[in-house]
């Protein structure tokens, strides 16, 4: 039962959160500083987590394949290769290094 007080509770801080961004008067979001972090920070928080999801297990740092992974999407993408070779160039190193044993 704690479980679906938990979901009920956190679906109705989201409904609110949502209700809240709709009472912000348009002024307020028309300012410059307020449209640069709308742009910026999503990526912040993306890159965060994929950070965070690739170089970490459980409370420890560690690098795998992961990483080497990472790696070469970082590579390809000061290439500037398109999105499904980045996705497909971290797929096959990844997988490659799994293979090897690493």
């Amino acid at each position: 039962m704690s479980v679906w007080i938990a979901i009920g509770v956190t679906a109705a801080g989201c409904y609110l959160v949502k209700l809240l961004g709709l009472l912000v008067p348009a002024g307020a979001l028309e300012r410059p500083l307020v449209r640069r972090l709308a742009a910026l920070l999503p990526v912040a928080l993306l890159a965060a987590l994929t950070a965070q999801q690739t170089f970490a297990s459980g409370q420890q740092l560690v690098l795998d394949a992961r990483a080497a992974g990472v790696l070469a999407a970082g590579a390809a993408l000061v290439l500037r290769a398109p999105f499904l070779v980045i996705v497909g160039a971290a797929v096959l190193v990844t997988a490659g290094v799994r293979a090897l044993g690493g």
